[in-house]
């Protein structure tokens, strides 16, 4: 994949929107960009989380506790919440479709969070929603 088509990939993941390509280089020097097929697993509850998945291209569908959360589409970012807190997956995906995915490891994963506070503004607030979507009991 050339550098330039990496950067447009990029700048189609909402998670990156309004950054400058420049900075979009620096992410993309920290990401990988993989291609999986259809029925691939790429995270299991209670395992412990190495990488974040940003899903560009597909479609995966995620379980908890044996019951499927849904189909997540392209812009979704997936297994952060393990890289956060250094827990245990809290979700099973598997690829429901071929996909492409950006792949982030832990430590540039923390490396984008430290310096670009916009994106990991976005990633907490990724996770605050789904912590509250989860949790259908309690109101916050």
């Amino acid at each position: 994949m050339g550098h330039d088509e990496k950067i447009d990939l990029l700048r189609a993941v909402p998670l990156f929107e309004g950054l400058r390509d420049r900075e979009l280089e620096r992410i993309g020097s920290l990401a990988d960009i993989v291609d999986l097929p259809a029925g691939r697993r790429i995270m299991a509850q209670g395992e412990r989380g190495a990488e974040m998945f940003i899903l560009i291209d597909g479609a995966a569908d995620v379980e908890r506790d044996g019951e499927s959360l849904g189909e997540r589409g392209p812009g979704t970012v997936l297994g952060e919440i393990a890289l956060i807190d250094g827990g245990p997956r809290t979700a099973s995906v598997t690829l429901k479709a071929d996909s492409r995915l950006l792949v982030l490891a832990r430590r540039e994963f923390h490396t984008l969070m430290d310096d670009f506070p916009e994106v990991r503004l976005h990633v907490l607030e990724t996770v605050a929603q789904r912590l509250r979507s989860l949790d259908h009991d309690r109101v916050h």
